[in-house]
């Protein structure tokens, strides 16, 4: 379906600066990329509790969460990954527009893809937070039962085992969580946080 012309953007009166103030901090998105089962979601999660006890805003967005719903039509071939990719950058941009610090908690493969999102949310302060954990270390937690039915053929295309994962070559932090209490991997991220002045 050819995408419609005659739309024009409608520009609200009160602005993504506007919000940030009555929240009192910044809104920038943080794009967790890694591995199934590398810990994207529990350090996500963890860290929006110790955001929310300093009085930030935030949102997650779970790869596996957006399927459900929003991206449910899409499979895991690469121009659906692309696309749900795609998806996911487009609301968190609104998000952001509302002043939420918005947590993208997704495998995110491909540099060509997580490029994109960089490009989408230029405007927007999108920070590229790897997630790192070997493949093996990965697949013995396998906290879904993912890795044992791909490689029994029982699923298709997964990511580290019939599908690549193309790691970041120049992220903005990388959080190891190999050998490391989830803990410490939020400290990391809320250090940084810290250090580029985004919670003032």
């Amino acid at each position: 379906m050819k995408p419609s012309s005659n739309i024009t953007w409608h520009v609200s009166e009160v602005d993504k600066q506007a919000r940030q103030l009555l929240n009192g901090h910044k809104s920038p998105v943080l794009w967790f990329t890694g591995l199934s089962g590398s810990g994207k979601s529990t350090v996500s999660s963890t860290l929006e509790k110790a955001l929310y006890a300093r009085g930030i805003r935030t949102f997650i967005l779970d790869g596996d969460n957006i399927r459900h719903g929003l991206n449910r039509n899409l499979g895991f071939l690469p121009a659906d990954r692309k696309e749900n990719i795609r998806r996911i950058a487009e609301v968190s941009k609104l998000m952001s527009h509302a002043g939420v610090l918005t947590i993208c908690a997704t495998i995110s493969p491909y540099r060509e893809d997580r490029e994109m999102v960089k490009d989408i949310l230029q405007q927007e302060g999108c920070y590229e937070i790897y997630i790192q954990c070997s493949l093996e270390e990965c697949e013995r937690r396998d906290p879904k039962g993912m890795y044992k039915k791909a490689r029994a053929g029982e699923i298709q295309h997964f990511t580290g085992i019939d599908a690549p994962y193309e790691a970041p070559l120049e992220p903005d932090l990388i959080v190891s969580t190999e050998d490391r209490e989830v803990n410490q991997s939020v400290q990391d991220i809320l250090d940084f946080l810290d250090r580029k002045q985004l919670l003032l």
